[in-house]
């Protein structure tokens, strides 16, 4: 890949080492991003003065390194660099390293400072020090600004090959499919037949009146706001019944289900979402695996207050016998945010994973709600049916397939209500088109267990 750079009035040709596969995964972490290479150090050389030279003034950058042990690793930060010699606070800078194929980040730990802004050379949390002495060298000093391990980053290979800062600039051009790469029927039309579709829905075992389909997913993601979202359309305005938010820590203490009514005075929909605390990374904190096994297994009660530091022991009586297929989990919904998806940590894919091994030993089906679309990609954010043909938001349902394990047809881009006060045409069809497939899910399960155990169908 070639970038040109205009500097000082003077015009240099430089060749990037980026394969361009992986220079689209590092601007995926950015967002809707293009990148321009300043520097790079096989050319301008290692030491600190050639760095700042090029890279001095010219807003966030992302360091990239190359060893000969073939580990491609580096670094974002948004504060320009600047010879200040001030300490940088800077929530937006990360690590990454590829492994595989998809970059791994590690973000900054709470309460240290991002870098030393001085004439030396780059520094990540006056932790990791690239191009180290005015040599091809990364150097590690130890610290706790990142949770990092030289091994698994760049093979405690400290040899570099090569050192190149890009440019990091917002697009203008948002990256456009020739043709929607999914067809949806953005029409009133399309709205009310979903609606009605789902009303008329009828799980395919008798003894089953309401599906129950279980929403797991990190704080902050949308479980409860897709609650809202749907509650909303049915009742056809705005509403708020289940608590959403943006707390570092989940606002969902319980464990809730909730029914849908079709309208103020309607009957009950048949299917009842269930929200669940957040799943947050360290252990002692957010939902525990063996708390998800109890509700999938149908033993958790509505509103029953979750213990992070200790998982629901069942009811003695209770949990002698087994719950019935009815109390159930039927569906389980991952909800995942698009913006983070990316920055998703290693702790927090390990807990998915185990549930994930959890979940598909009770043969229990599975789909990731993929939210907040429209802040992921501007294409979206102006025109919400612009969603399947915007490159990014392909982009990202196949990281999410990739990072989950889940096949990609069943990862369903969503937009949850947050801020608007009336309801919308686009928003309601996606989010029931979403409603509509769980359901289809949740008949492919019952119609396996229907089988299995005899249950009438």
């Amino acid at each position: 890949m070639n970038k040109r750079q205009e500097r000082d009035g003077t015009m240099e040709s430089l060749t990037s080492d980026l394969t361009e596969e992986k220079s689209q995964q590092l601007r995926a972490l950015l967002g809707n991003v293009e990148l321009s290479l300043l520097y790079k150090a096989s050319v301008h050389g290692y030491q600190a003065s050639a760095f700042h030279q090029k890279c001095d003034g010219q807003g966030p950058t992302l360091l990239v390194a190359y060893n000969s042990s073939g580990y491609i690793f580096g670094g974002y930060t948004s504060v320009e660099y600047d010879q200040s010699g001030q300490q940088i606070t800077d929530e937006d800078i990360f690590l990454f390293s590829f492994q595989g194929k998809i970059p791994v980040c590690i973000k900054i730990n709470s309460g240290h400072h991002a870098r030393l802004d001085d004439a030396e050379v780059p520094n990540f949390g006056q932790q990791l020090y690239f191009c180290y002495k005015n040599q091809p060298v990364v150097y590690s000093l130890g610290g706790n600004a990142f949770s990092i391990n030289t091994a698994t980053m760049y093979g405690n290979d400290a040899q570099l090959t090569e050192c190149e800062v890009y440019k990091v600039e917002q697009s203008s051009q948002v990256s456009t499919e020739e043709k929607p790469w999914r067809n949806v029927l953005w029409t009133a039309e399309r709205r009310a037949e979903l609606m009605e579709m789902i009303r008329n829905h009828k799980p395919v075992v008798a003894s089953v009146s309401r599906v129950r389909i279980l929403m797991i997913g990190p704080v902050g993601a949308g479980k409860s706001s897709f609650f809202n979202s749907i509650n909303s359309i049915f009742m056809s305005r705005i509403t708020s019944k289940a608590m959403s938010g943006t707390a570092g820590t989940s606002l969902t203490t319980q464990f809730r289900t909730y029914p849908v009514k079709d309208g103020r005075e309607g009957k009950l929909l048949p299917f009842v979402l269930c929200d669940t605390m957040g799943l947050e990374e360290q252990s002692g904190a957010g939902l525990d695996i063996e708390d998800i096994s109890s509700i999938l297994q149908g033993h958790v009660p509505d509103r029953y207050k979750f213990n992070p530091m200790a998982p629901f022991q069942p009811d003695e009586q209770k949990s002698s016998r087994p719950a019935s297929l009815q109390e159930k989990i039927h569906c389980v919904v991952y909800v995942i945010d698009a913006t983070k998806i990316s920055l998703m940590s290693d702790k927090l894919q390990e807990k998915l994973a185990s549930i994930r091994r959890k979940v598909n030993s009770l043969g229990i089906s599975q789909i990731v709600l993929m939210t907040k679309v429209d802040e992921a990609c501007p294409l979206v954010e102006e025109d919400l049916q612009s969603l399947y043909v915007s490159s990014y938001i392909k982009l990202k349902v196949q990281e999410v397939s990739s990072r989950l394990g889940v096949p990609v047809s069943c990862v369903l881009p969503v937009k949850n209500y947050s801020q608007e006060l009336e309801l919308e045409l686009n928003c309601d069809v996606l989010l029931l088109t979403a409603l509509q497939q769980m359901l289809n899910f949740v008949d492919d399960y019952l119609d396996d267990v229907g089988h299995v155990e005899g249950n009438p169908i």
